[in-house]
């Protein structure tokens, strides 16, 4: 079955967020969740309504929201608000660590927790993610009754 994935990370991590949308949409399938900075400054400038709004827009038609656990996501209300609006559409939802992936300069970092709580989380560079990202959204899909 075709999966409309929406993707929830930290802009910080926007690097390493591309490369796991990348391979998601190398693979056919279609992502949800991402922006570019120039339009995300507009809707921000808006107020918090303008990014709730686009955040329930994008999330329409997902099955699975994938939430991409770098060095700030835990601090995000943002990405609190997108695991909140997942749960509540009844989306799958799975954690994945890409704190390991380099960044345009070389550079890693850190995680700051396991979010989402109660879900998969795995370790994209160890858990071999560009191989096993589809079955991730699969099995997160199923165990939602998706």
């Amino acid at each position: 079955m075709a999966r409309k994935v929406f993707f929830s990370f930290k802009y910080k991590d926007v690097t390493r967020s591309m490369v796991v949308r990348n391979s998601w949409v190398t693979q056919g399938k279609e992502a949800a969740g991402f922006i570019d900075k120039a339009d995300f400054e507009k809707i921000k400038k808006e107020g918090d309504d303008a990014i709730k709004k686009w955040i329930d827009k994008q999330l329409e038609g997902t099955t699975v929201t994938v939430v991409l656990v770098g060095e700030k996501t835990c601090s995000s209300r943002w990405v609190k608000y997108e695991i909140k609006q997942s749960i509540a559409r009844g989306n799958g939802l799975l954690g994945i660590d890409i704190s390991k992936i380099k960044d345009f300069d070389g550079n890693t970092t850190e995680r700051c927790g396991k979010l989402p709580d109660g879900y998969k989380f795995y370790l994209w560079n160890n858990d071999d993610g560009s191989k096993n990202l589809g079955s991730w959204i699969e099995e997160a899909a199923k165990a939602a009754g998706k």
